[in-house]
């Protein structure tokens, strides 16, 4: 049967909806928390905006790439899905690429301008920041929903959205403990603390909503065996919520210790709240409405874009390590922007 269905290219759906997820996944992590760090440095004079800035420079740009590669699979392997979900999400998508261009515009023209005029650039990063990361959370609450045209489902996306804009400052406030020292880091700890307990209001509305909307999704949850399968990923979400509190509670720590720690344990939680959805809305690629394998290109077209997502997943993963690698340590010299 495994061979029936390696022949046929059944399993080519499936492969592509893994990649088109991964990659939403990598994004979500890398390019969540500089949007998040955007978002904070509206609470920061210009100094610290300077520093907190330095902190994501080398990496920012490229970590939207992984946006590009999630939307690229998602239209060439998954086309019909590709214009239900676009078309639903129309507005917030439009919100979204602006945003982008706000605060790719603002991150070089900051730099360049006179001091007295930096302020503006400063706002317009802050605002494009916010309105990408809230445009990203509406679109997340309007697919777990199924694009209902309702107040009560646009007022939900709204709450995800303003939710995604906690998580975001979370992780983005983790980075800055690893990247920043002193008074900076001392403020980003408490940042974190804040945005810790919006989040997991986030995760635990999300998850009270999400098998409300769905009786498919509902039974998925609750009926024996499946319970068992989902159920350590709540439970481990909760283990991860609590000690990344207790470890906020005692940083800084002598020697920097333990710094990095927050950002890790803000990842699992990251991938488990993904694994979770994931498994909710398994086999569908729009939720209650298209299947993965119904949603599908031919299998001769996927089996020559894999040929090609092959050549370039690895090219970007390896990218994202060695700049990572290069730029590592503490974010200590001011740039000039004068």
């Amino acid at each position: 049967m495994i061979n029936e269905m390696i022949q046929s290219g059944d399993w080519l759906p499936y492969l592509f909806a893994f990649l088109m997820g991964f990659s939403m996944l990598v994004y979500a992590i890398l390019d969540g928390y500089d949007l998040g760090v955007g978002v904070l440095s509206a609470l920061v004079p210009d100094k610290d905006k300077d520093r907190m800035i330095a902190s994501i420079g080398p990496f920012w740009d490229a970590n939207e790439t992984w946006l590009v590669l999630g939307v690229g699979l998602l239209l060439v392997a998954f086309p019909m899905a590709h214009g239900i979900i676009l078309t639903n999400l129309y507005l917030p998508v439009a919100v979204m690429l602006i945003g982008l261009i706000f605060r790719g515009v603002a991150f070089d023209f900051r730099a360049k301008v006179p001091a007295h005029k930096k302020h503006r650039w400063n706002i317009s990063f802050v605002v494009g920041s916010t309105m990408t990361a809230f445009a990203q959370g509406y679109m997340l609450g309007d697919y777990i929903i199924g694009f209902e045209d309702s107040l009560p489902a646009v007022l939900f996306s709204m709450l995800i959205g303003l939710v995604v804009v906690t998580g975001y400052s979370l992780i983005g406030a983790c980075w800055l403990i690893i990247k920043c020292e002193g008074e900076l880091q001392k403020k980003a700890v408490h940042w974190a603390k804040m945005s810790l307990f919006g989040t997991a209001a986030g995760v635990g509305i999300i998850s009270l909503v999400t098998p409300m909307v769905s009786p498919r999704i509902f039974d998925k949850w609750f009926s024996m065996p499946e319970y068992m399968y989902l159920a350590p990923i709540p439970m481990l979400t909760l283990a991860l919520i609590l000690m990344t509190y207790t470890l906020l509670q005692k940083l800084p720590m002598k020697g920097d210790k333990c710094c990095w720690a927050p950002f890790a344990m803000v990842v699992g939680v990251f991938i488990l709240c993904f694994s979770g959805l994931a498994y909710s809305f398994f086999p569908y690629i729009v939720p209650d409405q298209l299947l993965i394998v119904d949603a599908a290109s031919a299998p001769e077209s996927l089996m020559i874009i894999l040929v090609g997502a092959l050549i370039v997943l690895p090219i970007m993963l390896a990218y994202t390590a060695l700049v990572y690698r290069i730029f590592h340590g503490k974010t200590t010299d001011m740039l000039s922007y004068d």
